[in-house]
């Protein structure tokens, strides 16, 4: 299996931004984590990171046809990117959405994702291993 994992703003500052939520670890040992998991899974993972709504859009679009399932983290872009929900809906590749913290547990807007219903679903709260229940998903079948 080909995985895209995508990952919005502010992503690339793990580790050193709100660690108290987000943890200690940084971006490239979340993308080293991902690919080993995908590698001892015989598939392979590619990371991709912007805090630009639009590079994510492309990205998106430009995984129609060259990869088998997304795993996405739009960051703030959850709560109100409907380019984002409609890049997702155009593709013929199914994604689920992650989330690191406890979206329900935080400011009452990051509990809306307006995202996920692209999405086959969702999952938030466990820090990095929400990455690999996503790979999860789609390595037992899901679709």
């Amino acid at each position: 299996m080909k995985f895209l994992i995508i990952n919005g703003p502010n992503l690339n500052l793990l580790g050193r931004r709100e660690p108290g939520i987000y943890g200690d670890r940084s971006y490239d040992a979340l993308c080293a984590l991902i690919k080993d998991y995908a590698a001892a899974h015989d598939s392979t993972a590619d990371c991709f990171q912007s805090n630009h709504e639009g590079a994510i859009i492309d990205a998106i679009h430009e995984a129609d046809g060259a990869y088998d399932a997304i795993v996405i983290n739009p960051g703030a872009y959850t709560h109100y990117s409907y380019a984002i929900l409609d890049a997702l809906k155009a593709v013929d590749v199914p994604a689920y959405e992650v989330h690191i913290s406890h979206i329900d547990q935080r400011e009452p807007f990051r509990a809306v994702s307006v995202t996920a219903p692209a999405c086959v679903g969702q999952i938030y709260g466990l820090g990095f291993d929400g990455y690999l229940r996503a790979m999860d998903y789609f390595l037992e079948g899901g679709q």
